[in-house]
């Protein structure tokens, strides 16, 4: 489950948000064009991906799940766009149907889709802009750092999660990163104080 990061503030400006739903819908689109094996469907500012049951591996899956994610977040920021994404893993269902002309049913089933959703939306620790985390649990049957085979060097254990690092090519880099955004993130409570304190 994908989303646009302060999408309510954006809605104050029209063109804003117009536009950002635009290069969500159309960058979403590219990504699943160009992922053999990841479905998903995109709803106002939020996207639904998912990997079809088949006879690839679950780490084969999720990494194919983890190349759209990260073809997304990394196009998106070209438009000054942040997204937060929540991965679970899990049954899910999505059913297509139309009830007739003019209106449309697609009823979306199953425990990782509400994990992910959830998640995203409040869970323990809140996720931040730009973040894309997977739930542990219900992977116990599988170990995901010999999965993830591709991305393993850009996924940290965080508590019940794996951050998952699409902003960084090394790992070398995460730290550097985790500093300069922890302190942006600072800064921002400094100049609400520095206006509160002036006015």
């Amino acid at each position: 489950f994908t989303d646009i990061s302060g999408f309510k503030e954006m809605m104050k400006d029209e063109t804003r948000a117009v536009h950002a739903l635009e290069r969500l819908n159309q960058i979403g689109y590219d990504a699943l064009l160009n992922n053999i094996g990841i479905n998903g469907f995109f709803v106002s500012d939020a996207g639904i991906l998912f990997a079809k049951d088949n006879n690839d591996t679950i780490g084969r899956k999720l990494g194919q799940l983890l190349k759209a994610v990260e073809y997304i977040n990394r196009n998106m920021l070209r438009d000054n766009i942040m997204l937060t994404t929540s991965i679970a893993y899990g049954q899910f269902s999505y059913n297509q149907r139309i009830e007739f002309q003019g209106i449309e049913k697609n009823p979306i089933y199953g425990q990782a889709y509400v994990s992910a959703f959830l998640d995203n939306e409040n869970g323990k620790h809140k996720i931040q802009p730009g973040q894309c985390r997977i739930i542990i649990r219900n992977f116990e049957e599988v170990e995901l750092t010999l999965l993830l085979n591709d991305f393993s060097h850009r996924l940290i254990k965080k508590g019940s999660y794996y951050n998952f690092y699409w902003m960084v090519d090394t790992p070398n880099e995460i730290e550097d990163f985790e500093k300069e955004y922890n302190d942006s993130y600072n800064l921002k409570y400094s100049g609400m104080l520095k206006a509160l304190k002036r006015n």
